[in-house]
């Protein structure tokens, strides 16, 4: 038994199996609905039901109050219809969205390589014609024995659906990136699914590119200039600022430098906050916002920019953006949150109204 759900105001019509959340059954039929933390704690998938019903389900008391369920408000990552519904959503419709539905894969384990002392490259090797993708997008990965999913940014470009990279940090008493350094090995099957997320490059503004990188956040980053430079009709200029503390915290550096030989209209700015003795670096020094105040004079205007890492780094960037009058229509963000960090840390920029 199915029910049809009808999403205000574009109209869209989600079929919703018995006992499937409005979430999964929406964005496996390429249609999205904003949401961030996917069990319940954050509310950014708040919709509200205005004909039907459909049950509350495991909404924390904190992202769903009392007063706003008696209204009709539901979580779409929790809430299953229970008949044909009519909602509304807070959906701003994207012209650059592909909407590739979202997929269970299972995926083999092709190659690992460490990149720095704490992040490290898994391969997966996907079956028949591989995932569609946009650049920037993500998976929610499984980690045998540990409990729930945890999302993984892209950091291939699309025209390899068959074969997709992900850069993993060790987070520090994390039971899934633990197991993910310790344990995994090459050749062995892990479940995930995707694609997932709206962090892509807008493709239809002709605006020159600012990407603003720290730590594994590089990863979404990565796939998106690869997917721009991999275009022979692209002419716009992109600009990537990759910070990290030290040399040895630094990586892909080689790949980017040879990028910007091949490529005239890419640049390649890292920058060492805190580098050591024996880097004996005489790059940029500082943090990655600063190097890209310096490299543009503390002017933004006219550039689009994409901003993926740990929370930190991203106020500091969109506070510099900001005051080099770039605005909020055209930042873009993707913070690198681990489980450890909580439903707290899943809001909104106090520098951003929407975002």
């Amino acid at each position: 038994m199915s029910y049809e759900v009808t999403i205000e105001p574009t109209g869209e019509i989600v079929e919703v199996e018995e006992g499937q959340t409005l979430l999964d059954a929406a964005l496996r039929q390429g249609v999205w609905l904003p949401f961030a933390c996917g069990h319940g704690t954050c509310g950014t998938c708040k919709v509200q039901v205005l004909e039907g019903e459909a049950e509350v389900g495991e909404a924390s008391s904190f992202a769903l109050m009392d007063m706003e369920r008696d209204e009709g408000f539901r979580l779409a990552c929790c809430c299953r219809p229970e008949s044909d519904l009519v909602i509304e959503a807070d959906v701003d419709e994207d012209p650059d969205f592909a909407g590739h539905p979202v997929q269970d894969w299972t995926a083999t384990v092709s190659t690992i390589a460490d990149l720095t002392p704490t992040i490290r490259e898994i391969r997966l090797t996907l079956p028949g014609e591989g995932m569609a993708f946009q650049a920037g997008q993500y998976i929610n990965l499984q980690v045998p024995g540990v409990e729930g999913t945890r999302a993984f940014s892209i950091a291939t470009a699309p025209g390899t659906p068959n074969e997709i990279a992900l850069h993993v940090r060790r987070v520090e008493g994390g039971a899934a990136t633990t197991w993910l350094h310790e344990q995994l090995e090459e050749g062995q099957a892990l479940e995930l699914s995707g694609p997932y997320g709206q962090f892509f490059v807008r493709k239809s503004d002709p605006k020159d590119v600012i990407f603003i990188a720290g730590g594994s956040g590089l990863s979404s980053p990565e796939s998106m200039i690869l997917d721009l430079l991999d275009d022979p009709e692209d002419t716009r200029r992109i600009t990537l600022f990759q910070g990290a503390r030290h040399l040895a915290e630094l990586y892909h550096r080689e790949r980017f430098e040879a990028l910007a030989a091949e490529h005239p209209r890419f640049d390649y700015v890292p920058a060492l906050n805190a580098p050591l003795d024996d880097d004996a670096w005489d790059g940029v020094v500082g943090f990655v916002h600063d190097a890209a105040i310096a490299h543009f004079d503390g002017r933004f205007s006219e550039h689009k920019a994409y901003l993926c890492g740990p929370p930190p780094m991203i106020e500091s960037a969109i506070g510099a953006l900001m005051k080099g009058r770039l605005f909020e229509r055209d930042i873009h963000m993707e913070r690198f949150l681990t489980a450890a960090d909580g439903a707290e840390t899943q809001q909104r920029s106090a520098l951003f109204k929407r975002i």
